[in-house]
């Protein structure tokens, strides 16, 4: 226990003092626990054995007062009053661990924002999931020092360069967007090589670089695309248990 606590201390101070991260790094420990907590909630109100947990916020007009709600207020005080005490400690630190616990609890009906319908327990409602894994990856690569791009501005040569290496970067992750490797073009846009490895690979056959390049104009290309990513691949069964245990069950109504 001492020597778990040891890690924590010397991450804290070398990691995230050290380097100003400390209120990203506590938007990330506030995200993920007001993302467990509410799916756990929401997972207890579906539940015939807890017939006393709350359930949802329903006014008399019969109005659903979802949690992002609660979310987006909560990112609202806690982003101002932040901008307002920036730098002051612990209330500056207090804010961002408000404002990650806003994010969570928003982030948690993605799916809401896109279909602007409650199909929070449907299969588009999935998609949920798959934006707080990606938003909790994000923030994670950028506590520990990473960083998208960087553009230095020394001379003017340095500028140009830095901006070529930009539109690069870019270029590669979008392509890798477009064949549906959405972590590869993600971590990519902050560990080039991992972007350019998926930017080299083939397209998933109903993406948008598969309508474009592959079909009819290369069904070679088509079929090694169809091959490689059948419906019941190891990775997909992975994902789908992961959402399952994460998510609940699909509602049928």
């Amino acid at each position: 226990m001492a020597f778990e606590a040891s890690i924590i201390s010397d991450f804290w101070q070398n990691q995230l003092v050290e380097h100003n991260r400390q209120a990203l790094f506590l938007v990330l420990v506030g995200f993920l626990g007001s993302f467990v907590l509410i799916r756990v909630s929401t997972r207890l109100m579906r539940s015939p054995r807890v017939p006393w947990w709350p359930g949802s916020i329903v006014s008399d007009s019969g109005v659903h007062l979802h949690h992002l709600v609660f979310g987006i207020v909560t990112m609202m005080i806690a982003g101002t009053i932040g901008f307002a005490l920036f730098g002051e400690s612990p209330w500056f630190e207090v804010c961002a661990l408000a404002f990650g616990i806003g994010v969570g609890l928003t982030i948690d009906e993605f799916a809401l924002w896109v279909h602007l319908d409650d199909v929070y327990w449907a299969e588009e409602g999935r998609r949920s999931i798959d934006a707080t894994v990606v938003a909790a990856l994000v923030m994670a690569l950028l506590v520990f020092g990473l960083r998208p791009f960087e553009i230095e501005s020394g001379s003017v040569g340095v500028l140009i360069v830095s901006l070529v290496v930009v539109l690069i970067n870019c270029t590669v992750a979008g392509i890798c967007f477009m064949k549906d490797r959405v972590l590869h073009g993600i971590v990519g846009l902050f560990i080039f090589p991992i972007g350019l490895y998926g930017a080299m690979r083939l397209g998933k056959p109903n993406s948008a670089w598969a309508r474009r390049r592959y079909g009819d104009r290369n069904p070679g290309r088509q079929a090694a695309a169809v091959k490689r990513f059948p419906p019941d691949r190891r990775t997909q069964r992975f994902k789908e248990r992961f959402r399952d245990v994460v998510g609940g069950g699909i509602s049928q109504n």
